[in-house]
């Protein structure tokens, strides 16, 4: 096992391309063509959890945040961070974080809190642009289903709960092969008219590379012709947040009850009580104060999230419930969801959650 392979599957669950600009996740130490020994998952990738990888004997830490978020111009020790890269270079351990791109898909980060909080009917809470493109091409009528089935099998062709999408029109495609081709149908230098199928077929923007691939591996014609177009519409599970619905309906202070006990919180900020039942929830793990006008716009009676400044709780304009529960307590599950997705995966394989709370905030009862 490579922590290359490791690393493919992760992506294949959370795109790189779904992270924001100033996010950086990815391998932040480490060579992807290390045989792995094992795998660590953590919140934070702190020297601690360093230590406890190769006291555990795992060579790979996955992290939800990365230890590296600008440039380091030097490297002597000065700070936390500075030390954690110092501590994985020696111990020769691999850092990957999965940041992000995690929250943005709709059973990452969200929907771990979604699952303690019983959640059902869930959406993206606000919908990433540019998440979804559309692939046209042009195929012979008896190998339409070969080059259609390849592209499935590739990605393509999901629309929300639906599967092998697709739109074929028949027509006429004309050619002329010049010297030295050797076509499909017809002659060099002749015009050619061929029965086609003009397939079109949705994908995610991520998996245009596979998709491309497919085409042209499974189309039997010497020149492939296709146009790829990015298109307006949002892929319905990829984007920031997420809004349900509890089962049953809940009082205000039985929902902060519930929220304490699922997350083991000593102590929850939030915004006025509004003195009305809560049904429909929007969740933010980590900083969400982005959100909030989202939130609203959804008709949520609450928004758990966390790092909410003084002056952002007045957004709350007296028409919901803002419950900041704190960053690391919004997120202490995403461990849990690494191994879990983790262990699918590989059934036999090393993957151990770490021991180390990486909490830096402490509270005084």
């Amino acid at each position: 096992m490579h922590i290359a392979t490791i690393i493919a599957h992760l992506e294949s669950i959370a795109p790189p391309s779904l992270q924001e600009g100033y996010d950086n996740a990815g391998l932040l130490t480490g060579d992807p063509a290390w045989e792995c020994n094992g795998v660590l998952c953590t919140l934070d990738a702190t020297e601690a959890v360093v230590n406890e990888a190769v006291s555990r004997g795992c060579n790979l830490i996955v992290a939800h945040h990365p230890i590296i978020f600008g440039g380091l111009k030097k490297i002597n020790g000065k700070n936390y961070v500075e030390k954690t890269v110092i501590a994985a270079i020696k111990q020769d351990i691999a850092i990957y974080a999965i940041h992000t791109n995690l929250d943005h898909v709709l059973d990452g980060v969200n929907g771990m809190i979604a699952d303690k909080l019983g959640l059902i009917k869930r959406q993206i809470l606000a919908p990433k642009s540019a998440t979804l493109k559309k692939l046209y091409t042009f195929v012979p009528l008896a190998q339409a289903n070969q080059v259609r089935d390849a592209i499935f099998a590739a990605g393509g062709g999901h629309i929300g709960q639906y599967s092998d999408c697709s739109f074929g029109v028949e027509g006429a495609g004309t050619f002329k092969g010049g010297e030295g081709t050797n076509p499909f149908v017809g002659q060099p230098g002749e015009l050619h008219e061929e029965r086609e199928v003009r397939l079109e077929i949705i994908f995610p923007a991520w998996q245009q590379g596979a998709v491309v691939k497919a085409l042209i591996t499974a189309h039997p014609y010497e020149e492939v012709a296709y146009d790829v177009l990015e298109l307006a519409n949002n892929h319905p599970g990829i984007g920031a947040g997420l809004v349900g619905e509890l089962p049953d309906l809940l009082e205000e202070k039985a929902f902060l009850t519930l929220l304490k006990d699922q997350f083991g919180l000593r102590v929850i900020r939030h915004t006025p009580l509004l003195d009305k039942p809560v049904r429909k929830v929007a969740v933010c793990g980590g900083a969400g104060s982005f959100l909030v006008s989202r939130a609203l716009a959804v008709g949520a009676d609450f928004y758990v999230t966390g790092d909410m400044k003084y002056h952002e709780f007045f957004d709350a304009n007296n028409r919901l419930v803002i419950a900041d529960i704190g960053h690391y307590e919004s997120e202490q599950f995403t461990a849990d969801l690494l191994v879990r997705v983790l262990l699918e995966k590989f059934t036999t394989f090393a993957v151990l959650k770490s021991e180390v709370k990486t909490n830096p905030v402490r509270y005084f009862v």
